[in-house]
């Protein structure tokens, strides 16, 4: 795993510098698309992690579930629906747990994470892509993508905290 989040690491500072290199060498002055994450948790302390399908930027990379917060939505109302479209499930305890800005060449981001602990149904693709639950402290899959690599860190170091 250290060697995952090292690579992951190196990589998400290959693509800050991309990024600033995209924008006139300077801050990223992009309005940032807002987008609702979730963090689907298992009493087992396993994740769910998604492969980003063919089509999308970073295709076959893994992140979190989630999508872009709609005009008149709320975070958490954005996240109930992106979560019924993707995974056919529905949310029924949601908590904030952090909101990080990351720039990548095609776009800026904010990402407001949320843990999902409580929702009804199996989670099953309905766009087609992959999914695997995985141990923070222990991840499997790869790639990352880079935004999502501290935040599984944080929930790695929090499970160690709690043994």
């Amino acid at each position: 795993y250290a060697r995952l989040a090292a690579n992951a690491a190196d990589r998400a500072s290959r693509l800050r510098a991309m990024s600033v290199t995209a924008t006139s060498n300077g801050p990223d002055e992009r309005t940032p698309v807002e987008v609702a994450v979730g963090v689907l948790k298992r009493n087992d302390g396993t994740v769910l992690l998604a492969r980003r399908p063919e089509g999308k930027p970073y295709a076959g990379w893994w992140e979190f579930p989630g999508g872009k917060v709609e005009p008149g939505e709320s975070v958490d109302e954005a996240l109930s629906r992106e979560l019924h479209e993707e995974l056919g499930i529905v949310v029924e305890h949601v908590a904030p747990l952090e909101t990080v800005e990351f720039s990548y060449p095609h776009a800026r981001v904010r990402l407001h994470f949320r843990v999902v602990s409580q929702w009804r149904g199996d989670p099953q693709s309905r766009e087609g892509q992959a999914f695997s639950w995985q141990h923070p402290a222990a991840v499997g899959v790869a790639p990352l993508l880079p935004a999502s690599v501290p935040v599984i860190e944080r929930l790695a170091r929090a499970v160690r905290a709690d043994q």
